[in-house]
């Protein structure tokens, strides 16, 4: 090739490829080529080749996709080429590219260059689906190298900061946020099948509601007032109930600012639905059929493999009262935890290390915590909560302590949230007293009093069944992912100094 104008130095440390990468764009344009491309039409992909490489035989395709490997053997070589569909070999040979094509071809690329290329489909007597390379043209030439193959981009921290290159280096990671995203889709077109209207609500909002959980704050300029990131989109959600419009849900983000752990993270998505008329009986029927229809639509099989554990998601799930699982697993009754005087009492007892006060609220949640949900393995829709831990569930008539609501769990994991919503003003108001009690004796995550949302009601709520299911634990539960980070794209990280 005589389009250089110096020689390029190859060395192993990544300051000096970087360098000797850089060096290449000069020469690259020196050839009248641009080193950072245009458009690009493609007529195949990866795994049309490797599929269907016998009925391709000698049709041409034009294919795209970044260098994964090269091999030369004097006057040929070959390489991987990989695109959105996976790994194809491509062969390059001097007699047919010309001594300056082939050469070019050698000297100007690298691995994890960007490339398209036109040839005939063949298989190798290997048996190996390849395209013959009658022309190419640089697309992106990459300046840092990828990580050696050898090794890979196995540094856990570094592959969450750099999930581009977790990306192109681990392909079943890719695998899982295709997953993802089909995941999305499908819940989407269940809802939608099922007569649910999908809306948007606030991100920003005046009153952080709808949980017990610690906001983030930020400012309004143009108004002058602070301003939270939402922590749920459930207190807007039933205000269209109360608009009439009957079967609703969102997908979207919450923010609380808690503890990051692999089942935390401060900006995660939910899924919430509402069925006017409906209650956490019907919300049930609704969970357990939206998780076991996604799970055949996207694995193909209700029988999955999480954690150790063999799980079967196939319907009707177990069910098991709340105050059930407290006695069999903690050896306390329903009469033993009366009032916060109790509650002191069975933290003592238990020996539980309380991180908030030993409410009644927070003793009965730490106890949940603890001791019950770790052995809830098989898909299972814990009953009946109290009514101190459920501010916005309906109270049941015959134990007016107990609300009907449930969360799901499986493999010891909360996947859900449901109840039948509460939708009498006046018991909801008592109940954002009493939360705003406890957020004064020092709770943070206590709910806030939210007039509006009262004034709501106040015009008329129907009876409405409401389910919230996180759509990372969804997918961490179908991808066989053990930490929330494998299945968020960008988790949020410390930033490095």
């Amino acid at each position: 090739m005589d389009c250089s104008n110096g020689q390029v130095h190859d060395d192993s440390r990544p300051t000096e490829e970087i360098n000797r990468r850089t060096a290449k764009l000069e020469l690259i344009r020196n050839c009248g080529m641009d080193p950072f491309g245009g458009p690009f039409e493609v007529t195949g992909t990866a795994e049309a080749v490797r599929l269907n490489c016998d009925e391709m035989a000698g049709e041409e395709v034009t294919i795209a996709g970044r260098i994964m490997a090269l091999r030369s053997h004097g006057k040929s070589t070959f390489a991987d080429l990989r695109d959105r569909t996976g790994r194809v070999q491509i062969y390059v040979r001097k007699n047919v590219l010309g001594d300056e094509g082939y050469s070019r071809f050698t000297d100007l690329l690298d691995i994890g260059d960007i490339i398209g290329v036109t040839g005939k489909v063949f298989r190798t007597q290997k048996g190996e689906p390849t395209v013959e390379v009658e022309k190419w043209v640089i697309l992106c030439k990459a300046l840092r190298p990828l990580p050696e193959k050898w090794h890979g981009l196995t540094d856990i921290d570094l592959r969450y900061r750099q999930r581009y290159v977790d990306l192109i280096v681990n392909p079943e990671v890719a695998d899982v946020f295709v997953k993802r995203s089909r995941i999305v889709s499908f819940v989407r077109r269940y809802l939608d099948e099922q007569g649910y209207l999908e809306v948007e609500t606030p991100v920003l909002q005046t009153i952080a509601g709808g949980a017990n959980a610690r906001p983030f704050v930020t400012h309004h300029n143009a108004l002058g007032i602070d301003v939270y990131l939402r922590i749920a989109t459930e207190l807007y959600l039933k205000r269209l109930l109360v608009g009439g419009l009957e079967r609703v849900y969102e997908i979207g983000k919450d923010f609380r600012n808690e503890g990051i752990s692999t089942r935390h993270n401060p900006e995660f998505t939910m899924l919430e639905v509402y069925q006017a008329y409906g209650d956490y009986e019907s919300m049930m029927e609704l969970a357990e059929d939206l998780i076991y229809k996604c799970a055949m639509e996207v694995i193909g099989t209700p029988k999955i493999s999480y954690d150790g554990h063999e799980i079967d998601l196939t319907p009707p799930w177990q069910r098991l009262r709340v105050w059930d699982g407290i006695e069999r697993w903690a050896g306390i009754r329903h009469g033993d935890l009366r009032d916060d005087e109790d509650a002191k009492a069975v933290a003592e007892k238990l020996g539980l290390k309380m991180d908030k006060p030993p409410t009644k609220a927070n003793v009965i949640n730490k106890i949940l915590d603890e001791k019950v949900e770790p052995k809830l393995v098989q898909p299972t829709f814990l009953l009946d909560y109290p009514v101190e831990i459920s501010p916005l569930a309906k109270r049941i008539p015959q134990q007016p302590d107990l609300t009907y609501r449930f969360e799901v769990f499986v493999a010891g994991k909360e996947i859900g949230n449901a109840f039948s919503e509460l939708n009498d003003p006046i018991d909801q108001r008592e109940r954002f007293l009493q939360q705003a009690q406890e957020k004064a004796m020092g709770d943070e995550e206590a709910h806030v009093f939210d007039e509006d949302f009262i004034v709501a009601l106040e015009y008329g709520m129907p009876p409405a069944g409401g389910l919230g299911i996180g759509i990372d634990r969804l997918v961490m539960l179908l991808t066989g992912a053990t930490s929330i980070r494998d299945v968020i794209l960008f988790p949020m990280m410390r930033p490095k100094q």
